[in-house]
């Protein structure tokens, strides 16, 4: 990490926005992106809601079926052109598995751990066209691509906040807003979770939303302790010596639940483990049936390698490192390899010929290449992409 600020913080340091912004409170940033042109319009996002493998979403906030009315994905032309004139919106997900330029974009918030990124979803909306008073529980910069959007942040919300009835979506009974901007292109905003916001077009704009990945505890409690608890050999008990006389031994007394929660402690020390449940979770792919692009079969990648051909990861993918023990992770599934070769893999996300020179037992019969070229991580770079 440096000290350097980056341009789409403004003038501010990244250690400042961690230290004051980062998950602890919004931050508007004027001209993030100077002449941002977006790189996608909304026609051609209406495009590909029309393909069965993009997750899309319609909003409208007076639908035949009532106020907020959620419609799924994938659409026809005939779907939009039945669409009012104002106050619905447009949403698809992961077009960074799709559009190069947006994958681009994504790995410009690298001052953040990449693991914890998700997928960039861009909006479309009409005049007036918004997705509704609520908040999400996960960080997200919104970067304003075409047109106007006013956006209104209020307060924390959680799952007693009232919700709205009769919609599909987390719609809050009640907002109040404490801060109000108009983003135009170029401009960003960033929302911790939790906290309330209302986005509403001034004549039609996108916006493209970068989010971030945030396991429930929920989750992470039945995984990793399921996880964990494999690894416990079982001569491991709950134990109570030197314990006390209790004044009624019918009572499960205050000292039984500390003596539990000690070794509760005790038994999930195991950071090895917790880094192996870690990388795997995050890497997982969102949509692994997804192909985002036809690149072809790539098993024949030593012979295209040695002709100057390079292999590069499927943009539906992702991967992360951990140094102990040295593991790459790809797609939720743990590899060993050298820790050398899973800094620089993670980094630029392709092998030619020279990193297998470097690295030559990647390139070994069923190995590390062998494997990630079978499960479709590895593929040849898409010319459209």
């Amino acid at each position: 990490m440096t000290d350097t600020p980056l341009t789409h913080l403004g003038d501010m340091p990244v250690e400042e926005f961690l230290r004051e912004y980062w998950q602890q409170k919004p931050l508007l940033i004027r001209n993030a992106f100077p002449g941002f042109v977006s790189p996608l319009s909304g026609e051609e996002l209406a495009g590909m809601a029309l393909e069965e493998a993009v997750e899309s979403r319609i909003v409208l906030e007076q639908g035949a079926e009532g106020p907020w009315e959620l419609r799924q994905g994938p659409f026809s032309e005939e779907d939009f052109l039945a669409l009012p004139r104002s106050h619905w919106t447009l949403l698809v997900q992961a077009v960074d598995q799709w559009v190069s330029e947006i994958a681009d974009l994504k790995r410009l918030f690298r001052f953040l751990p990449e693991w914890r990124l998700d997928d960039v979803m861009i909006s479309y909306a009409s005049d007036k066209g918004s997705v509704g008073p609520h908040f999400d529980y996960y960080d997200v910069f919104l970067l304003q691509a075409e047109g106007k959007r006013l956006w209104q942040q209020g307060r924390k919300a959680d799952d007693a906040t009232p919700r709205l009835e009769g919609t599909a979506l987390n719609i809050l009974q009640e907002f109040e807003p404490e801060n109000s901007w108009l983003l135009e292109p170029g401009d960003m905003l960033y929302l911790p979770p939790q906290y309330s916001h209302w986005g509403i077009a001034e004549g039609a704009c996108t916006t493209i939303s970068i989010g971030f990945r945030a396991p429930s505890a929920r989750h992470i409690l039945e995984d990793l302790a399921a996880e964990l608890a494999l690894q416990l050999p079982d001569h491991l008990r709950y134990s109570d010596a030197g314990m006390k006389q209790t004044g009624n031994p019918d009572e499960i007394d205050p000292a039984a639940v500390q003596r539990l929660q000690a070794q509760l402690r005790e038994w999930i020390e195991q950071p090895r483990q917790i880094a192996q449940w870690l990388g795997a979770v995050m890497t997982e792919a969102k949509y692994p049936d997804t192909v985002a692009l036809d690149a072809g079969d790539a098993a024949d990648w030593r012979e295209q390698l040695s002709g100057g051909a390079t292999l590069v990861l499927n943009p539906a993918s992702r991967c992360a490192f951990s140094r102990d023990p040295v593991t790459l992770f790809v797609d939720g599934e743990a590899m060993a390899t050298s820790e050398e070769f899973a800094v620089h893999f993670c980094s630029a996300r392709v092998i030619t010929a020279q990193a297998v020179d470097d690295h030559p037992e990647i390139a070994t019969e069923g190995g590390l290449i062998d494997t990630l070229v079978a499960q479709g991580t590895l593929i040849y770079p898409p010319e459209d992409f």
